[in-house]
This record gives structure tokens, C-alpha cells and sequence, in this order.
């Protein structure tokens, strides 16, 4: 998805793990995954840069999509769209 699409994305759940230290925003990420129905988006708002390797990586190994990152003024946010 383009940065522009990535901006306009409508989530279905939002995982706020600002100020949380790896793995901290994986764990919520996981947990949170389980509340949103199949080919739902979740955001998962984060200030530890290791969220930007361990979402995609998590998403992948488990079969839903990584949709991308947008950074915002000290945290990122990662879309993933459950797939199973």
C-alpha cells in the first residue's frame, strides 16, 4: 500500500503500545489480533523501533498481512490485516 492509502486506513482495533519496551507491543499485537474478524485491519501504535521488524516478521510467520508503517512525530504505526 502507498504511504497515501496507509493514512486513510479505517482500523477495525487500535493497540495504543506507546511507551512500551520490546516485546511488549508483539505481546498486545497478538492478543489484540484475536478481537478483529477475518480481513480486518488492525493498528498498532508504537514508540519502540523493534515493532517495526517484529510486526511484519509476526504477521508473516503467522499468515495475516503486513500492510506497512507510517511514522508519525515519535512512534510508528503498523497495519496488519488478519488473513485466518
Amino acid at each position: 500500500m502507498t504511504l497515501g492509502e496507509l493514512r486513510t486506513i479505517k482500523p477495525d482495533k487500535t493497540v495504543d503500545a506507546r511507551g512500551m519496551s520490546c516485546p511488549g507491543p508483539l505481546l498486545e499485537a497478538k492478543r489484540s489480533i484475536t478481537g478483529i474478524p477475518k480481513g480486518g485491519i488492525m493498528e498498532v501504535l508504537s514508540s519502540d523501533s523493534g515493532t517495526n521488524k517484529d510486526i511484519p516478521q509476526w504477521a508473516k510467520k503467522i499468515g495475516h498481512e503486513f500492510l506497512g508503517t507510517v511514522e508519525e512525530a515519535g512512534y510508528w504505526k503498523l497495519y496488519v490485516k488478519r488473513m485466518k
